[in-house]
């Protein structure tokens, strides 16, 4: 099994009160950079921040790295419009990085983005995949898309408590920007996303349109971003079988809306339980608390633990959160940028 990462940013993410992927707005932009690390090294090795909530909950990277460890699994990172530089290993499309969907096109490059992920999945020799994201801001940009697209819409949160009418006050300047109405995109994603999107959405759909015709079975790893991601790829016209996995924490906020959200787009849905209710770490806790939720692949990735394993799963999240800096018994984490000479100094390690 292989998880492919589409990982960038969009100016979205600095709009004050709808993110939590970062304890402070000037820090978010390494966010990406610095999860994609953590998925591939084991912690940040070239970026100067270890991604955290302003609480102390760390970024979902964090989990499926424990995963990666227990289980183990392929990853290959996209550059899907990233903003800081990353010492992981990443594909490059030509992605650049999404304007404040409040102007008047916020990915102007959503379909050149959208054909050359296409043509990069279709030529994956993988059987199955996982298709995860790293975006903040996302779950914002997911409702501008569904929203242009005229469907049903309701997203996710990183912050325990969805700021949700915030979101529809900002895809509504979103969409008055680029002269849309509600329904205005019917039938035409990539002009959706062009509008209202994100930069990761055409790689994420790109990739998973040309991975799905080319036979291979699709995973879509998160859960509202994703189900925005899915009905992109249905009104594109792709039928093939699709499944969405996600984490009971985006489940148990969203109620009935994202299973009828995924019948609606004839998906699959898979969602996994890591039992952090039953561990006394910070992390763990943040997470029950509504943090973070979902992100990084991290549904998916817990979705391949076997039975009888998930306790492993948590015994190496708390290893993973020491070698991050995040001390459980004062509930701290490591939130200030560490110096450029601190980064360089520790080099890279192996995964």
């Amino acid at each position: 099994m292989r998880l492919l990462l589409p990982a960038g940013t969009t100016e979205t993410a600095l709009i004050d009160g709808i993110s939590a992927a970062g304890a402070a707005p000037e820090l978010m932009a390494h966010t990406p950079s610095a999860d994609v690390e953590i998925l591939e090294y084991g912690e940040p090795v070239a970026s100067p921040v270890t991604p955290v909530s302003p609480n102390g909950c760390p970024t979902p990277a964090a989990v499926t790295r424990a995963v990666r460890e227990v289980v183990g699994f392929d990853v290959s990172v996209i550059d899907a419009g990233l903003s800081r530089p990353t010492a992981a290993p990443t594909v490059e499309l030509g992605a650049e990085p999404g304007s404040d969907i409040r102007v008047e096109s916020a990915v102007p490059d959503a379909n050149a983005a959208f054909d050359r992920a296409y043509d990069y999945g279709a030529s994956l020799p993988d059987d199955e995949l996982l298709i995860g994201e790293t975006v903040p801001g996302g779950t914002t940009t997911a409702l501008g898309v569904l929203t242009a697209l005229g469907e049903p819409t309701r997203v996710s949160s990183s912050l325990p408590t969805n700021p949700i009418e915030r979101k529809r006050r900002v895809v509504e300047e979103a969409l008055a920007a680029s002269d849309l109405e509600p329904g205005d995109c019917d039938g035409a994603p990539l002009e959706a996303i062009e509008a209202v999107g994100d930069p990761v959405q055409p790689v994420v759909a790109g990739i998973a349109a040309g991975a799905l015709e080319s036979g291979t079975e699709v995973t879509l790893a998160g859960g509202t971003q994703m189900v925005a991601v899915a009905a992109a790829l249905r009104q594109a016209g792709i039928d093939a079988p699709l499944s969405i996995a996600t984490t009971s924490f985006v489940a148990d906020e969203q109620g009935d809306r994202l299973r009828e959200a995924c019948e609606r787009f004839d998906c699959e849905l898979t969602v996994t339980d890591p039992g952090f209710d039953g561990r006394d770490h910070v992390a763990m806790r943040r997470y029950c608390a509504g943090e973070a939720k979902e992100g990084v692949g991290m549904g998916g990735a817990l979705s391949l633990v076997p039975d009888g394993r998930m306790g492993e799963v948590r015994d190496r999240l708390e290893t993973v959160c020491a070698r991050l800096g995040i001390d459980d018994d004062e509930g701290a984490a490591e939130t200030e940028p560490r110096t450029e000479s601190d980064a360089t100094a520790e080099g890279t390690r192996g995964p």
